[in-house]
């Protein structure tokens, strides 16, 4: 029996189909009249191949593309394929597609705005909000998703227009494309259809996603209807309402504030409890977030009981149970007290006053480890000095994790209670807990404790001698000096790979110096690792030719150590060393070297670091950028530039992060340039809101010619920072010539919240020269009644 061919598999004829395509593609624009006529070929294979050539053929295909998708209009193929091509073309296709908005056929028009939308075309939006209009609902609505594909805040009025314009098939698009504009206009119009039990659940989402203040009030009145259903709508929409709202300026409390203001007059805790029970687990865990934000203490039992539901929904109800009451409410202690422990899990993390000591020390003998460890997080943020006995005893709990938690908890205290017990632990306790109170010693460095790590040198515990070797670098005493030079010749590898370890953090004394070149020619190759990074801790200079020479070492590791000592060392012999490694033909030892060169920070390398941007190897390009990220010369930021636009997604989120922490205007302008040319900004957005040096004033002067997608991101920035250089910015953009900037600050403003932002977005209701901005004011003011 013959096999079945799979339909995915591609046939001789489609095979030589293709090659031919790739024969028309590579004679250019000669090649473009019979490629368009493929692209009514059978074969997706084929037509997909054509796509692809066409595309890339750029403005060679545009004109006779728009003639096909004009008047060859007789295959669904055909025209699917010419849409595809004109979205992915990389020539300039927008004038001409919009050139085909003003044809007579509406199919024409409703596939021009599609392709426009798909392409994000920034140059479309005021002609696609006019064929919101549009006769044809067709057309309309294709302009409505190409308005929510590239951004409709400033096509709102149009937006606006078809929400009321009656006609269903264009209202229900438009509800979620007007709803992300967030724009306050936009409000009013959702709002009014919350009463129209078609568009109501819609509606209510869109208003979730505007991220408005004035959005609360509407939704907390959907608590006043009958069923669940509704309730749980509205609850999910608040939630993403604050969500929103955090997102753009770094904090909800303006609509937590409105919560509580609407809450009690509408019952809406009650009713947000009441919904709980028919949620699903996404919905309850959105829910408990709006009763923690709206408060009432009559939802506590609710939340409580579902401390015991699945982990999203009781993480969730646990951030709302600490929103609602004191961390040391009785009802929290008493369910600490007596819960089990996967309720302790979840409530530890919310204590934080004295009054609860007690309870979480108790909490310290949970048979859950993750709950001993928790409970020592708490006794650190309490910082009450009477914990201390008890956090000791845990010093050589069975689990790890406890036993650094219970350590790091104790590190917190301090006092002499502490060195007492750390004195007494470590002569007298076990191995586990004697190696801790050496660590808890080593921190403080008490002069009593020395002879202590003196003795420790002879402990029958290996691991409490590596401890006490690595303590004994944390005292200036000669004496420490002369016990760890004493075991740096110690038979044991290990014992003198610590002691080489720890003479990297002790003084330059010509005895450490010499101690160490000693380690570098050692028969262990973890000794001479150490050794290599000690000395280049410490810096000596003249130790740079042994250590280059370990370049050459037999071990990987001691050959990486030596790169990196090289880079804390100065000179020209440690940067030529650098140098040639950061050229080896070793993959590890070139990146180490790169590593190396951008730590040294030397300008005479930085053509090296550059030349690595252009390496085949991801994990090279990578490299070279953090190493240049450290360099100010000015040839670097247009290398991170580029980088930012590299294949791999790795580098460019790596320049781009450089690219945010780098002072200056000319950064944030790069910075807002990629925020503009990417169809994913999340992580850039978050970036423009480091208050580095030329921030306030980069996002200033990107204002002035912003349009009315980019300019709330910036304004947003601004009010993130929380600087008062950045508040100042606000009201000068609210003075900017360029109207998309005002009407950006007037909402960014208002969402501020201080006296001076209010009477200044009220000056603009008032006497701003533009309309629009004289709404927005208006709307915006109206949030806060």
């Amino acid at each position: 029996m013959t096999p079945r061919r799979s339909s995915l598999a591609v046939s001789e004829a489609e095979r030589q189909r293709v090659a031919e395509v790739d024969r028309l593609a590579a004679s250019g624009r000669a090649g473009v009249p019979l490629l368009v006529e493929m692209l009514a070929d059978p074969s997706w294979a084929v037509r997909r191949s054509v796509v692809a050539s066409l595309a890339a053929l750029g403005d060679a295909a545009v004109e006779a593309l728009c003639a096909t998708l004009r008047a060859r209009r007789d295959s669904e193929a055909r025209i699917a394929a010419t849409v595809d091509t004109l979205v992915a073309s990389l020539g300039d296709v927008d004038d001409a597609v919009l050139a085909l908005t003003g044809d007579p056929n509406p199919a024409i028009v409703a596939d021009a705005a599609q392709i426009l939308g798909r392409r994000t075309s920034a140059r479309a939006i005021p002609r696609l909000g006019e064929l919101t209009s549009h006769p044809d609902d067709n057309v309309a609505v294709a302009s409505i998703e190409a308005l929510g594909r590239v951004g409709g805040r400033s096509a709102v009025d149009a937006l606006v227009g078809a929400v009321t314009s009656g006609n269903f098939f264009r209202i229900f698009p438009a509800i979620d494309v007007l709803g992300r504009s967030g724009d306050p206009r936009a409000i009013g119009p959702l709002a009014a259809l919350l009463d129209d039990p078609r568009y109501l659940f819609e509606a209510a989402r869109a208003l979730g996603r505007s991220g408005s203040r004035s959005a609360v009030a509407p939704l907390m009145r959907l608590f006043l209807r009958p069923g669940d259903a509704v309730a749980r709508v509205a609850a999910v929409a608040l939630a993403e309402l604050r969500e929103r709202y955090r997102e753009s300026y770094g904090t909800a409390e303006p609509i937590d504030e409105a919560l509580r203001s609407e809450a009690p007059a509408l019952g809406a805790a009650r009713r947000l409890s009441q919904c709980l029970a028919g949620a699903d687990p996404g919905e309850q865990a959105m829910i408990c977030a709006v009763i923690g934000a709206a408060g009432g203490e009559d939802a506590l039992v609710d939340l409580m009981r579902l401390l015991d539901a699945a982990p999203a929904v009781a993480s969730a109800a646990a951030e709302a149970i600490a929103q609602l009451c004191r961390s040391a409410d009785a009802r929290v202690l008493a369910a600490l007290r007596e819960g089990d422990s996967a309720r302790r899990l979840l409530l530890l993390p919310l204590i934080r006053g004295p009054l609860a000591a007690d309870e979480v020390e108790a909490c310290l003998a949970d048979p859950d480890p993750e709950v001993r460890a928790a409970a020592c997080d708490a006794l650190a943020r309490i910082v009450d000095p009477r914990s201390a006995r008890a956090l000791f005893r845990l010093l050589d709990d069975p689990n790890p994790r406890v036993g650094h938690a219970a350590l790091a908890a104790i590190q917190t205290l301090g006092g002499a209670d502490v060195e007492a017990l750390a004195l007494a632990a470590a002569r007298d306790g076990t191995p586990a807990a004697r190696r801790a109170a050496l660590r808890i010693l080593a921190y403080f460095a008490p002069p009593p404790a020395l002879p202590i790590f003196v003795e420790g040198l002879r402990d029958p515990d290996l691991r409490v001698r590596e401890r006490a070797i690595h303590g004994l670098a944390s005292f200036s005493e000669p004496a420490a000096v002369d016990a760890l030079l004493a075991v740096a010749v110690d038979p044991s590898e290990r014992v003198r790979s610590a002691a080489m370890r720890a003479l990297g953090q002790s003084q330059r004394a010509p005895r450490v110096i010499e101690a160490l070149l000693g380690g570098l020619r050692d028969e262990d190759a973890w000794v001479r690792y150490y050794a290599c990074q000690s000395l280049g801790k410490l810096g000596w200079e003249a130790a740079a030719g042994e250590i280059a020479e370990r370049l050459r070492d037999d071990s990987g590791q001691v050959r990486v150590a030596a790169i990196e000592a090289l880079s804390g060392i100065r000179g020209p012999l440690a940067l030529l060393a650098l140098d040639e490694a950061a050229r080896s033909s070793d993959t590890d030892m070139r990146r180490s070297a790169l590593i190396g060169l951008g730590i040294a920070g030397r300008e005479e390398s930085l053509p090296t670091l550059l030349a690595a941007l252009s390496s085949a190897d991801v994990a090279t390009r990578l490299v070279a950028v953090s190493a240049i990220s450290g360099f100010s010369s000015p040839e670097v930021l247009p290398a991170l530039v580029q980088a930012a636009g590299d294949v791999d997604e790795s580098v460019r989120a790596a320049a781009a992060s450089f690219i945010a922490a780098r002072p200056g205007v000319e950064a944030t302008a790069s910075l807002v340039a990629l925020v503009s040319g990417s169809r994913a900004p999340g992580p850039l957005l978050a970036a423009l809101s480091a208050p580095v040096p030329g921030r306030v004033e980069g996002l200033l002067a990107a204002l002035a010619t912003a349009d009315d997608e980019l300019s709330p991101l910036l304004t947003a920035a601004l009010a993130r920072m929380r600087l008062p250089a950045a508040s100042a910015a606000l009201l000068e953009a609210l003075r900017l010539p360029h109207a998309p900037a005002r009407k950006a600050a007037a909402s960014t403003l208002a969402a501020v919240a201080t006296r001076e932002a209010f009477a200044a977005v009220e000056l603009a209701a008032r006497t701003d020269p533009d309309p629009e901005v004289r709404r927005v004011s208006a709307s915006v003011l109206s949030q806060w009644g």
